[in-house]
């Protein structure tokens, strides 16, 4: 069955294409869910006009990511924890309270862009990845210090 998706789909293809999946993957999860249409002669012709449409899209978006990294990377937030023995932490430090320390510096963002491979444990200064966009990837410097 060939479709043409209407979005990205992870390990299948991006928004514009025409791909070919087996037929109940299309016709149970892809097209109920809008993320796809049916490769009609209709429909591709129709494709063939929004690729203008789509790419000017993805222009716009990856130009806002962009701008969005570039204010990130000037941005250092601190966040303060209790510690013990050897610098580390009672707890740890997560996605989500770096998304309420960027709150707080006035920048709105999911905490779902934020990319950490594990939690925070131990006082230091970290380099934390912000996926913005397929190929932008913002940086932020947080620096976990020891609550007075």
């Amino acid at each position: 069955m060939q479709v043409i998706l209407k979005e990205d789909v992870a390990n299948l293809g991006k928004s514009g294409e025409l791909v070919t999946v087996k037929p109940g993957f299309g016709r149970n999860y892809l097209l109920p869910q809008g993320k796809a249409v049916a490769a009609t002669r209709k429909n591709v012709t129709q494709l063939e006009h929004e690729k203008k449409l789509i790419a000017a899209r993805n222009a716009k978006l990856m130009k806002d990511a962009q701008a969005i990294a570039d204010k990130l990377a000037a941005i250092e937030v601190t966040i303060q924890r209790q510690a013990g023995e050897e610098d580390k932490l009672f707890g740890s430090v997560s996605t989500r309270d770096i998304e309420e320390a960027l709150a707080d510096k006035g920048v709105q963002l999911d905490r779902r862009k934020i990319e950490l491979a594990e939690p925070i444990r131990t006082l230091g200064v970290y380099t934390v990845d912000v996926k913005l966009a397929r190929d932008v990837v913002g940086k932020i410097k947080v620096w976990v210090v020891a609550k007075q």
